[in-house]
């Protein structure tokens, strides 16, 4: 395509002619005339004319910027651009190089090289600053290299303007060639001393970016940071200090007892709420240990508590929150202020101070306060009320349940929470249910308790938060039914009609739940001696009770290896449940499984039909056994039930395995096996399944109904009366289900459960008290009192594994790692910056030959007696391989003279001094090695 004629070129629109012919297009249509608008700038930009190409390229910057258009065919024509003698133009050029360069990928950046280093050493202030702004943003390893040289000049330049922009543009050279921090990093700690303001805040800020990659490597720059400490009075340079302060005192406790004071000058003389705060906030996270100074820094919290300014108010809170690890007793002094904030109207205030709520919470108060939060978040909205309760099941599991004495109160909190209306912390409360259950062996009968009462609840089933908790219940259930009070009630609420809402993976566990169920009813019938059970008991028909279990009529069956365990309250009622495992009842709740897992046999889901097959085979296979013939011999009918009885022991014992917690790194250790593609991407299966779409089964199937209703027998005298109170409620939500799905549910002969009132679902069974008064009296108590309760009964056991499992200590600081910089400038700052890294980590390596030649010595423009030696393995400066040869040329004609004129007299000194030479520089090295491991702080701190 041709440049662009002269007319087109006079009548070129400017920018603020394409702005406002944009702002004049319709939005339906804006595509097409930036479309439009490129095509015109394509032509545009190949001009010969400087001004044409400028606005061309200013219009194109523009429109990438704002729209996103892609502009990185132009890179070529942005380095045109640069070369013009135009500071306009330049600048223009410039910064659409900074805009869509990408130091990576573009391929032309080294053409930039020349010209960036023009500009750098120009007289032109302007000049000089557009370029050091363009290389700090598209600063490759080759760049910073090749331009380390005119950097280093920049850093002493008189003009200050210059030397800040150059100071800041050292981090990103820094981090793109570590090298030069052994040619530059002495100038950096120079302008330390700068007189400049502008210049001081650069490097101070230069010097806070490296110091938190790995901060003890700047140990021994503690007195020049010091020194602008006391002397600076910029606000912001200060706060900049601080910070380098603070990552510097926990390494050297001596520097801590050094600054301490000009802190705490700083923190009394200042006005500036900035500078106040960071004052505070390095005392409380570095300087903890002294005493004085702390309280200093809490009465200077207590005013940002008290100030009407929302963020005040919020920092005062977040500074609180760090101190409170180590001087709860701040805490106490601020507790009203506190407890308000927790009805804020700003939401990171409210939070700030339920952290501080949370961090008072010990064993001995953790109840009250919970209980207390808890009626917090019913008045709250649905967000904070979740924010309140993750920070309870979080605080609650810490470090393995520590603060939790009573886990069957914890439990029964749990149920609770999973009742909120709002509560959408599903998964949390899973992790839990399941891991209590296999840490804790005594909080299981409790537990099995509370996923009772959530699996009966059909209300929840509708919630899709708590499906997550419903899975944990039905978990539970099955997995610890020897516990439960009456597995016949289990065995309906796993099987409600409402469990159609249930997603395939928590489904997949009721019906699990449901084989593990019937194995051990099954079980507990066919193990029963039936010489011993009276005649009539065959037409007995089975009456359900909801206060006995089913397991108590065992008290002698072996469950992999050890006798079932029995409710010690419920012991008395095992004699009388004998009588009511009859094959009529038993038939019942086969018929129950039957009809009600028939129809997921069939369904699209394949692990639900699979584990749905697998209790069909079960019943399958003990069916027969169960329908007694008349015309069937006694031993032939004894000898199918001890074959039914051995593949039901089996199941059982299969379920019994004790589970326990498994180490999180326990996967890591298992071994690949061979042939086996873990990495394999299975993303190309969504799209090509996106079309077809599998059909969602809602509802049961119809089955004419087989169980009639009888009347109740008596609950037994020696049951405890609270539990049959406290059963009534969830029992009744079955009966009116019942009512409405007789259907699928066994036969109820309790006409006064029927009668109950359905209550309204998802009503937590909490006290409302006055929240702001419990929590300021649980606060004054946490605070004083320090001892543990008196309990009636020890705290149980909480399994731990030995290994894969630490303690959540959010205390410790982490560990800084080192990178190439901070080696750098620990061999700067030991006096060994001659020495690359590359060529020193080769001189290590004893196994090596001896090296080739890799060092040459270059001269660094504008300073006297001042080289450096740098590795050619990367070269520094164009041309320098014929430099190379140069002076390599010069050494081997002056190595060879001098070897010919002292051959023979260093010939018969040679060996005597070679062991010698070699242990000398043995210990040379482990000196220098010894002194870069321990830096050492001058006299600055004794």
């Amino acid at each position: 395509m041709a440049a662009p004629s002269l007319m087109e070129s006079l009548f070129q629109r400017s920018l603020e002619d394409l702005i406002k012919s944009m702002r004049l297009t319709p939005p339906s249509t804006l595509p097409d005339f930036i479309s439009k608008s490129i095509d015109e700038i394509r032509r545009e930009i190949k001009s010969t004319d400087p001004l044409t190409k400028s606005t061309a390229l200013q219009k194109l910057t523009y429109l990438h910027s704002l729209h996103g258009v892609d502009m990185s065919w132009a890179a070529f024509h942005s380095i045109e651009l640069s070369s013009s003698p135009a500071h306009s133009h330049k600048r223009i050029a410039y910064l659409s190089a900074s805009l869509s360069f990408d130091p990576f990928t573009t391929d032309v950046i080294l053409l930039l090289t020349h010209q960036l280093r023009k500009d750098l050493t120009s007289s032109n202030v302007h000049d000089v600053g557009i370029a050091l702004s363009t290389l700090s943003s598209i600063a490759n390893t080759d760049l910073s290299r090749d331009l380390t040289p005119e950097l280093f000049n920049l850093l002493a330049s008189g003009k200050f303007l210059v030397r800040k922009k150059a100071t800041a543009c050292v981090l990103r050279v820094f981090e793109q060639y570590p090298d030069a921090v052994r040619v530059c990093f002495k100038r950096v700690v120079e302008n330390l001393e700068c007189n400049d303001v502008g210049v001081l805040s650069a490097t101070v800020g230069l010097f806070c970016e490296l110091t938190v990659k790995e901060p003890r490597s700047y140990l021994p720059l503690a007195p020049e940071f010091y020194k602008v400490l006391v002397e600076c009075r910029n606000n912001w340079v200060l706060i900049k200090i601080l910070k380098i302060f603070s990552l510097l005192c926990p390494l050297e406790p001596r520097l801590g007892r050094r600054v301490v004071e000009p802190i705490c000058e700083h923190l009394e003389r200042s006005g500036a709420k900035s500078l106040v705060f960071e004052c505070v906030r390095t005392i409380v996270a570095s300087l903890s240990g002294h005493e004085s100074a702390v309280k200093l820094a809490v009465g200077k919290i207590r005013e940002f508590l008290l100030d009407d300014d929302a963020n005040l108010k919020y920092l005062g809170l977040h500074a609180l929150t760090i101190v409170a690890e180590k001087h709860l007793w701040a805490v106490m002094e601020n507790k009203e202020v506190i407890v308000k904030a927790l009805s804020d109207i700003d939401v990171n205030i409210k939070l700030e101070a339920l952290r501080l709520v949370m961090s008072i919470v010990t064993e001995d108060n953790v109840a009250e306060i919970c209980r207390i939060l808890i009626s917090h978040a019913l008045k709250s909205d649905p967000e904070f009320c979740n924010e309140i309760l993750g920070f309870i099941l979080l605080t609650s599991s810490r470090n393995f349940y520590e603060i939790i004495f009573d886990f069957d109160w914890y439990v029964s909190f749990l149920g609770e929470i999973a009742r909120i209306p709002h509560c959408q912390k599903g998964k949390e409360i899973e992790d839990q249910l399941v891991d209590i259950g296999m840490r804790v062996k005594d909080a299981r009968s409790e537990l099995v308790h509370v996923a009772r009462d959530l699996l009966i609840d059909p209300a929840l089933l509708g919630n899709p938060f708590i499906h997550k908790v419903l899975s944990a219940a039905a978990w539970v259930s099955g997995e610890y039914v020897e516990l439960s009070r009456n597995p016949f009630e289990l065995m309906e609420a796993l099987l409600q009609p409402r469990t159609s809402l249930l997603p395939p993976s928590v489904r997949v566990v009721y019906v699990q739940s449901t084989f593990k169920v019937l194995a051990f009813c099954l079980h507990s019938y066919l193990s029963l001696d039936r010489k011993d059970t009276p005649p009539s008991t065959e037409s007995t028909d089975y009456q359900v009770s909801s206060d006995v279990v089913a397991s108590c009529s065992l008290p002698n069956t072996k469950m992999d290896g050890k006798i079932a365990v029995i409710a010690p309250d419920l012991t008395s009622a095992a004699s009388s449940m004998a009588s009511h495992l009859t094959r009529k009842s038993m038939m019942d709740l086969v018929q129950l499984v039957e009809s009600n897992l028939g129809p997921l046999a069939f369904s699209d889901e394949v692990e639900v039909q699979e584990r749905a097959n697998n209790v069909l085979g079960l019943i399958k296979f003990v069916k027969s056994n169960l329908h007694g013939s008349l015309d069937q011999l006694e031993g032939d009918k004894m000898n199918g039930e001890l074959e039914a009885l051995e593949m039901i022991k089996l199941t059982v014992d299969t379920f019994s395995e004790e589970l326990g917690p498994v180490s999180v790194n326990a996967q890591d250790r298992v071994p690949v096996p061979g042939g086996l593609q873990l990495k394999e991407n299975l993303s190309d299966l969504e799209s090509i399944l996106s079309d077809f779409k599998l059909p969602i089964s809602t509802s049961f199937s119809l089955v004419k109904p087989c169980l009639t209703e009888k009347d109740a027998l008596s609950i037994p005298e020696c049951q405890n009366k609270d539990e049959t109170e406290s059963s009534t409620e969830s029992t009744s939500l079955l009966a009116e289900h019942r009512k409405r799905h007789g259907l699928y549910y066994l036969g109820s002969y309790d006409k006064e459960m029927i009668t109950g009132v359905y209550p309204p679902a998802n009503e937590p069974t909490l006290d409302s008290t006055d929240e702001t008064e419990g929590l300021l009296k649980l606060a004054e108590q946490s605070i004083v009192t320090k001892k543990k309760p008196n309990q009636s009964k020890p705290r149980p056991v909480v399994v731990k594994l030995d290994d894969g499992e630490g303690t959540n200590d959010t205390s410790e600081r982490p560990e800084f790692k080192n990178d190439r910089i901070s080696g750098a400038v620990q061999e700067v700052l030991l006096g060994n910056e001659a020495v690359p890294s590359t060529s020193r980590s080769k001189s290590s390596d004893k196994s090596s030959k001896r090296r080739e030649s890799t060092e040459f010595v270059v001269g660094i423009p504008g300073s006297r007696n001042m080289t450096t030696k740098i590795d050619v393995t990367e070269p520094v400066l164009a041309g320098s391989r014929r430099q190379k040869d140069h002076i390599h040329g010069e050494d081997r004609k002056d190595q060879s003279s001098m070897k010919e004129k002292e051959h023979d007299q260093q010939s018969e000194q040679k060996k005597g001094r070679r062991l010698g030479k070699h242990k000398s520089r043995q210990r040379a090295e482990v000196a220098v090695n010894m002194e870069a491991k321990s830096p050492v702080i001058p006299d600055f701190l004794l």
